[in-house]
């Protein structure tokens, strides 16, 4: 099995943790958890967003993230990819960017599940299309990564949204 597949199953586990949660969100799944906070549909809304766009970097394809000049990349790598793959830990506290910052989502955690999980699938193609272990990807912000390690990411980030799902988290 390689690198790729078993970071993809520790990333599906993941996500499936996230959509469990997302599915027990109930009566507050439009509600904003704080002031100034997203609800459980937004977070879904933007989770999906993140694997869609992140599925067209692997991809080589154009992308909604945001492009750094590179002379800044090896350090945001440094400071925020790297540092989070090593950890296991996703940096909290940042702000995303204008793409993936939704002003609503999915209309019920039905359609929410059903909107992560295709976004999820379209993520894992592109990773499966480029499965060998020395694969990289070109990220405008991180610069070259490899996929195995942005999968890893891409999981953390599932994790680190995962209990914004719970009423008044």
């Amino acid at each position: 099995m390689s690198d790729v597949t078993t970071a993809l199953a520790a990333n599906r586990a993941a996500v499936g943790e996230f959509l469990t949660a997302a599915d027990q969100s109930g009566s507050h799944w439009t509600v904003p958890r704080a002031p100034g906070k997203w609800s459980p549909s937004q977070v879904v809304e933007h989770l999906a967003r993140s694997f869609e766009e992140s599925a067209n970097l692997v991809a080589g394809a154009p992308s909604k993230f945001p492009t750094i000049p590179r002379l800044l990349r090896p350090l945001v790598r440094a400071l925020f990819f790297t540092r989070a793959v090593k950890t296991g830990r996703f940096p909290s506290g940042g702000r995303t960017t204008g793409a993936f910052n939704p002003a609503s989502g999915p209309g019920s955690p039905q359609e929410g599940r059903a909107r992560v999980e295709a976004a999820v699938e379209k993520f894992e193609r592109a990773c499966r299309a480029r499965e060998s272990d020395a694969a990289t990807a070109e990220s405008g912000v991180f610069g070259t990564v490899r996929v195995t390690d942005y999968v890893r990411f891409q999981e953390l980030h599932t994790r680190h949204h995962r209990p914004q799902l719970a009423p008044g988290a």
